[in-house]
């Protein structure tokens, strides 16, 4: 017994319990430093950079992978005889850039974006600023007034717009007139630009030039053949959603925190928009801004199922102006079922000018099933709503009409949570905005 070496049986001992412990190391196999020895992985393992841009433009057809994030860099272009595929759950983060090299996403006529996403799987296009990872639906470090830090969406096509001049095409606003995948406008109601289902776009809006910035969503000249639904845009510093002309219709938008406009009608615009939200905040101008036709070709557009929600501090607006909507430039269309909750004391309706209220008179532009719930503090209504005095349907014009007079026909004020009319809130469940409480 005294031979015994018990530091021999010691150092026994201790191998033994380190290998019962195992090899600390990278044990991923796809990574450059992978241990094949690790038993546990120390979260050292390094990958080799794999770079997913686009940039530029698409010279061939291209279907993206939703299982890493994406970087959009610059003025990025979908040209004529292309198509852009973004499957379900892709996140795309647009890096920063001012003026004319605003990273942007355009999908020029002839050029289609497929970007199917779903409720479970929204896709994503967000600033590089935003913290979001592959399978999050929402990062921690920005939120919706952050606003102008990238540029947008634009799809243009084909079919047909009201020109100043008659003419029958026109370089889009937020792309500079060198780049003539900026055209839009045509002759073809049917065109086709793809299909674009659940998109949240967010933080964008960037400024290319003094007082032109890009919409979250811009519309122009887009025809029937393009599906357009379940579509957020969040926190963009021109207006949400622009349609310039063209037939194209379009359900369940969602806008909230833009700094101008919610939805925007210009040059004409033909389809119906339907089942969609504006929610104003204190970056907010209108929820509405309507125009008619800038040339001889006419153009009716339909609201159906329209919410539009205020914004107020203890009974005062805090929107940059906060009005409802206003109608310009002859403005015609039928507006049906709109529910207009949230807004303060003198904020209204708008007939702009005389040929507004010509259009009013005409019957070419019409509001039917409107019902008004007043912004309330405490549990309290902030004021008494009266819809004939003018302070909500406000005909401005010279040449007057019976808008003014027509508002209890038109009109119905009702408590809130009582409404009959205006978007199906659970639509939205899968927004950003949801998950923010913003309704």
């Amino acid at each position: 017994m005294k031979n015994i070496k018990l530091p021999f049986f010691a150092a026994i001992l201790t191998l033994g319990l380190l290998n019962s412990c195992g090899t600390d190391g990278c044990t991923d196999p796809t990574a450059t430093n992978y241990n094949s020895d690790a038993t546990k992985d120390d979260g050292s393992c390094e990958f080799a950079a794999t770079e997913y841009k686009l940039s530029g433009t698409l010279a061939a057809n291209q279907t993206l992978d939703a299982s890493v994030v994406w970087s959009l860099e610059g003025r990025v272009i979908v040209p004529s005889g292309v198509t852009l595929t973004i499957p379900a759950g892709t996140i795309i983060k647009a890096k920063a850039g001012t003026g004319a090299n605003a990273s942007s996403l355009v999908i020029a006529r002839g050029g289609k974006l497929m970007a199917e996403g779903t409720a479970s799987a929204p896709i994503v296009m967000t600033s590089e600023s935003d913290d979001i990872t592959v399978g999050q639906t929402a990062g921690s470090s920005l939120n919706e007034n952050v606003r102008g830090l990238w540029g947008g969406l634009l799809v243009l096509g084909n079919a047909p717009c009201s020109f100043s001049g008659d003419v029958t095409e026109l370089q889009i606003e937020g792309i500079p007139a060198s780049e003539t995948n900026g055209l839009y406008g045509g002759s073809d109601p049917a065109d086709n630009s793809g299909v674009i289902q659940y998109v949240s776009i967010r933080h964008g809006g960037a400024e290319i030039g003094e007082g032109n910035e890009i919409n979250g969503l811009t519309l122009g000249g887009v025809g029937t053949g393009t599906t357009i639904d379940h579509i957020e845009v969040v926190g963009n510093v021109d207006d949400g959603v622009e349609f310039f002309g063209g037939t194209v219709n379009a359900s369940e938008l969602l806008v909230w925190g833009q700094g101008d406009d919610g939805l925007d009608i210009d040059q004409a615009y033909a389809g119906t928009i339907s089942n969609s939200m504006v929610i104003l905040n204190s970056a907010s101008d209108h929820a509405l801004e309507i125009d008619g036709p800038e040339g001889s070709a006419p153009g009716s557009f339909t609201l159906n199922n329209i919410t539009l929600v205020g914004t107020n501090d203890e009974c005062s607006a805090t929107g940059v102006d906060g009005e409802i909507s206003d109608y310009r430039k002859g403005a015609t269309g039928a507006n049906n079922n709109v529910y207009v909750m949230n807004f303060t004391d003198g904020k209204d309706i708008e007939l702009d000018k005389d040929e507004d209220a010509n259009s009013y008179t005409a019957g070419t532009l019409t509001f039917s099933g409107y019902e008004f719930t007043p912004a309330t503090d405490g549990g309290s209504d902030c004021f008494t709503p009266n819809l004939t005095d003018g302070s909500i349907f406000n005909d401005k014009s010279s040449v007057g009409s019976t808008f003014e007079a027509d508002g209890a026909t038109i009109c119905t004020v009702v408590s809130t949570g009582s409404n009959t009319v205006g978007a199906n809130t659970s639509d939205f469940s899968w927004t950003y905005a949801s998950s923010k409480g913003a309704f």
